[in-house]
């Protein structure tokens, strides 16, 4: 077969994209020429995803077509018109991260068209980091996004997503508790601050324990002054009795 100049020759797999003409229809499909050396052939039920009942009602000899390989054989290439799915169960692997649209909004999350058999859930609470209250508070119907798969679970034909881990943690930055203008103070200053305080919080005395003092200081006083004064008194006695009897003592003659 020779090949056209409508797609050059490629090393083609499941998948590619490749622009044809179309050669031949019959009954069952038709022959594709995508510039490779053997043809493509283009079965009636890969026409489009609705039933066809004519393939000439979808395409007519001549008309240039945009396909997909669905599978590779030694001596031809099957394709398709249906765009396949971006991923296959199998493709889709826990901690790979895939770009799609919000398509459903949902109390609990939302649901993203990744491009796979069914879309991915994304939970409200893996929206981002930190508490949603709403999921429309993050996203919006129709919002091109990027996720990480979480888990994968074929059976029960489930894709769990999350936006909140391929974000970055949030760092909350932590105030000292005292601060002067030009920054935090310094240990020796803290110090001298919790002395102050200390020194400030000693009990002040009451007016009662005031007077209380005061009287006690006068009591200390006058004390004082009456032992100095009977001090006085007696060594004055002393002196006037030393003298009396020196005069009165007989003088050796």
């Amino acid at each position: 077969m020779v090949a056209t100049d409508t797609t050059p020759e490629v090393a083609v797999e499941p998948k590619t994209k490749l622009t044809g003409k179309i050669l031949k229809t019959t009954l069952a499909g038709a022959l594709v020429d995508v510039g490779q050396p053997v043809p493509g052939v283009l079965h009636i039920s890969q026409l489009q995803k609705d039933p066809v009942n004519k393939v000439e009602d979808i395409v007519k000899e001549g008309q240039t077509v945009e396909v997909w390989v669905k599978r590779v054989r030694k001596d031809r290439i099957e394709l398709t018109m249906i765009q396949p799915l971006m991923y296959d169960w199998k493709d889709l692997q826990p901690e790979m991260v895939v770009k799609g649209k919000v398509v459903r909004m949902e109390p609990y999350g939302v649901f993203v068209e990744i491009g796979a058999e069914r879309p991915g859930m994304i939970h409200i609470s893996e929206l981002a980091r930190g508490y949603v209250k709403n999921a429309s508070d993050v996203v919006k119907d129709g919002d091109e996004v990027e996720a990480m798969v979480l888990k994968v679970d074929r059976k029960k034909r489930q894709i769990r997503l999350s936006m909140k881990a391929i974000q970055p943690e949030i760092v909350e930055e932590v105030k000292p508790e005292r601060e002067n203008k030009r920054g935090k103070k310094n240990k020796k200053a803290e110090k001298e601050e919790e002395a102050q305080i200390e020194e400030n919080l000693e009990p002040e005395l009451t007016a009662m324990q005031i007077a209380w003092q005061s009287a006690q200081d006068r009591a200390k006083s006058r004390k004082s002054q009456k032992s100095k004064r009977i001090k006085s008194s007696t060594i004055e006695q002393e002196d006037i009795l030393s003298r009396t009897l020196e005069k009165r003592l007989p003088t050796g003659a």
